[in-house]
């Protein structure tokens, strides 16, 4: 007849072994072995093919090797089951934005500023967005596009620069001699600044890595260039979905060519620069 206190096992309550409390093989805590009485300290505690084992050093640096079984060791005095120590988890790295700058969290858009960042046409507003529209928005700065910068030194003047409004503008092309630097000459003040890119068109600005084709080609001058890059890499002759390919493979400045990052960079520094 079976008990209905003791239940299927017949061993009386006060006979039964009872769980040993478990404690983590910390490198240096002091144990004994409790079938050797070898004493040391936990030296590291690994994965063996037989099981977790726990590495012992005696006093003298002596070394044994010990499975990790319940109730197999004392703890001053107290029967206790080693276990695996949690790994620490490695210091969070701080999040950065795709510029490279360090993210703040739960940050807001500021409100814009007066100043403004203008840049030629919608492509390279987007690539600017892409990669630093999270440092944009924290500063408060607005990127506008122009279509072309044949009207400039109107525009320039039409936007009024002055103290707390200064204007930076990205131009493609901008090298000695070209029509974008003369047009660029004609716009000074202390409260413009004017920085360009070598590329014929901010596409190439773009690693041709990043892309996955091994360079941008030479398209001859005369030859519309977008329509000429599609047509020597093989894509359709459509520049609006070979733009959204050339842009969905830009997922940082990593991405871009120095001579294009530095210039945005400087840029932003010149619109936000709390001294002006």
């Amino acid at each position: 007849m079976r008990s209905r206190e003791y239940g299927p096992d017949l061993t009386p309550p006060w006979k039964r072994q009872q769980p040993a409390p478990e404690v983590a093989a910390e490198r240096d805590l002091v144990v004994e072995e409790a079938a050797t009485g070898f004493c040391g300290a936990v030296v590291r505690c690994e994965r063996t093919a037989e099981g977790f084992t726990v590495t012992l050093e005696d006093r003298f640096g002596k070394h044994r090797v010990f499975p990790l079984v319940p109730r197999g060791f004392l703890l001053e005095g107290r029967v206790v089951t080693l276990v695996r120590p949690v790994a620490a988890a490695a210091p969070a790295r701080p999040k950065v934005t795709a510029s490279g700058s360090v993210a703040v969290p739960g940050a807001r858009a500021r409100v814009a500023r007066e100043s403004r960042i203008y840049v030629e046409g919608r492509h390279d507003a987007e690539l600017v967005e892409r990669v630093w529209g999270d440092d944009l928005r924290i500063e408060g700065v607005v990127v506008e596009y122009l279509e072309g910068i044949d009207d400039l030194p109107a525009i320039v003047a039409e936007f009024g620069p002055g103290p707390g409004r200064r204007l930076g503008v990205l131009v493609d092309h901008l090298l000695p001699g070209t029509k974008e630097h003369r047009i660029a000459q004609q716009v000074t003040g202390a409260e413009v600044l004017i920085v360009g890119h070598p590329y014929i068109d901010v596409w190439a600005a773009v690693k041709p890595g990043s892309v996955g084709i091994p360079g941008w080609p030479d398209v001859p001058r005369g030859e519309e260039w977008k329509l000429g890059v599609c047509r020597r890499l093989g894509w359709p002759e459509d520049t609006p979905a070979a733009w959204k390919r050339i842009l969905a493979s830009v997922n940082s400045y990593r991405d871009l060519d120095p001579a294009l990052l530095g210039r945005v960079e400087e840029l932003i520094d010149f619109v936000t620069d709390q001294a002006a």
